[in-house]
């Protein structure tokens, strides 16, 4: 009967040894799973957040492109009234004194806002506004040339 316990010891040890060594190899293997688990969803993530930043960036560049666009627009318009108004004044012999003043003005707006292209072709028409020798065919294609400019870095988006 001795030998009967020390038996029935010996495989209730030996069983609980092996459900512990069992249960530790089972934790081991889980734990390297868990942590591959861990590094795919941190992976993930990342790739998330880089996602999202990136999204965020493109959107502030196009409202910053359509800000710029706005402002542009509106002082190349500003321009086109006061060439108008010069041109009209020395067309017809009409108009206010202070014509080449407003131009001027609105040239160095068109100067600041850019691109040089349109910059150029508005210093020109005003050029030839300030000269009394100037034509009226050279005057209508300078107006015309502005406006060409501006219409091109408008649509083209050249900023």
């Amino acid at each position: 009967m001795k030998n009967e316990r020390m038996t029935e010891w010996g495989i209730a040890v030996l069983a609980a040894g092996s459900a512990l060594l069992g249960s530790l190899v089972t934790g081991w293997f889980t734990r390297g799973a868990g942590e591959r688990q861990a590094e795919a969803a941190r992976h993930a993530g990342n790739r998330q957040a880089d996602a999202l930043l990136e999204t965020v960036r493109m959107t502030l560049e196009e409202q910053r492109a359509a800000r710029l666009h706005e402002a542009r627009r509106q002082t190349y318009a500003r321009y086109v009234e006061a060439a108008e108004a010069a041109f009209f004044a020395r067309r017809t012999g009409e108009g206010q004194p202070g014509e080449g003043p407003g131009l001027q003005r609105a040239l160095g707006a068109v100067l600041l806002e850019g691109p040089d292209e349109v910059g150029r072709a508005a210093s020109r028409f005003a050029d030839l506004m300030g000269k009394s020798s100037s034509s009226l065919d050279d005057l209508e294609r300078a107006r015309r040339d502005f406006t060409e400019a501006a219409q091109q870095a408008l649509r083209g988006g050249v900023f």
